[in-house]
């Protein structure tokens, strides 16, 4: 079940709304992309976690991801605690990917920056062969990603790196929009959030626009990253 690229979200529709352009990039060029998301959830006040399920379901088909998982940890309430670590690392030995993205290091939703923390912490764990884990009544090997990418979410954070992403706005918005419970819809009778406000789905475009424009592309999604990146040419670079 190895994968490049292993996409964590701390809720069912984190992945599609911070990096889903990059994701549909990165899975046109012949990468494979499995999703885990850590909660489920459950504490949103629109949609119940069954609908988060359906929801979840449908951006999977629309984006073509290998594989999702839900974890089912406690919405509201992660921590960086040993019995949650060792799950993620047991989906890291599981997937071994190349690369791992993850939540925003800082964020309105406390959820995001645990997980953050949880997740990278998790990562190096997993590389520790001291470290012994079993699945379905298999060891299982150590595995440590090479990177790890945080995408960014509510609160605006300076991008490390940005992803031209402009031929993938459009399979982003639809990705994101399987999340109909979530965002916003003149018709429903559901109590408003910031989150299903017009002015936060309308946010999805402007923002990746205002990345671009600072970039020179049309639509950009940003990244920060622990560790310094190197690049070997300038051949990816957008001039």
């Amino acid at each position: 079940m190895k994968v490049d690229i292993l996409a964590i979200g701390a809720h069912p529709d984190d992945v599609e709304l911070g990096c889903s352009g990059t994701l549909a990039k990165l899975m046109s060029e012949g990468k494979t992309v499995a999703v885990i998301d850590l909660t489920q959830g459950e504490l949103g006040t629109r949609g119940t976690n069954i609908t988060r399920a359906e929801e979840a379901a449908e951006a999977t088909k629309i984006m073509g991801y290998v594989n999702r998982e839900n974890l089912k940890m406690k919405d509201g309430f992660l921590s960086n605690s040993e019995e949650y670590q060792m799950q993620i690392v047991k989906m890291i030995r599981k997937y071994q990917p190349e690369m791992v993205f993850s939540n925003s290091i800082d964020d309105r939703h406390p959820d995001h920056a645990k997980a953050s923390k949880l997740v990278s912490d998790a990562c190096f764990l997993s590389g520790l062969v001291k470290i012994e884990t079993t699945l379905e009544n298999e060891n299982q090997q150590a595995w440590r990603p090479k990177h790890i990418f945080n995408y960014i979410q509510w609160k605006h954070i300076t991008p490390a790196f940005v992803v031209d992403v402009s031929e993938f706005m459009e399979k982003k918005i639809e990705a994101c929009l399987a999340y109909k419970t979530q965002f916003y819809d003149p018709n429903s009778n559901e109590p408003m959030t910031p989150i299903a406000s017009k002015d936060f789905l309308e946010s999805l475009t402007y923002r990746a626009q205002d990345l671009g424009r600072l970039s020179g592309v049309a639509y950009a999604e940003g990244f920060t990253t622990e560790k310094l990146i190197a690049f070997k040419n300038f051949d990816g670079i957008i001039l």
